[in-house]
């Protein structure tokens, strides 16, 4: 495996970044459908999310694997905005599981 610098690193940390916001987009538009209780949507956005969610996992692993615990891959600020955006985006989904759960139960409940 080569070290993946300038435009090429760049690149990878872009792509980590976009599937990140896809991750948490998805999972945030799943929760709008279930507050309006559209759960084949849900069901859809939440897949949808899952999946760009792995990507980004994907391009992670690549750069861990990169790195090698040596310091091969360079740390910079997108570098740590990049990891900002994927921790973000692992924690809405999670919360947002939750409450797509609560609203299930909720509309179960009122039936």
């Amino acid at each position: 495996m080569s070290v993946l610098v300038g435009e090429a690193l760049e690149g990878t940390v872009m792509e980590l970044i976009i599937n990140a916001g896809e991750s948490k987009s998805c999972a945030m538009e799943a929760l709008r459908a279930a507050k309006a209780g559209r759960w084949d949507e849900v069901d859809n956005h939440m897949t949808s999310s899952a999946a760009a969610a792995k990507r980004a996992h994907d391009v992670q692993t690549q750069l861990i694997g990169l790195d090698e615990g040596e310091g091969k891959v360079p740390v910079n600020l997108i570098m740590v905005h990049a990891q900002d955006h994927i921790m973000t985006a692992m924690l809405a989904k999670e919360l947002i599981v939750e409450l797509i759960d609560i609203h299930r139960m909720l509309l179960k409940n009122s039936n």
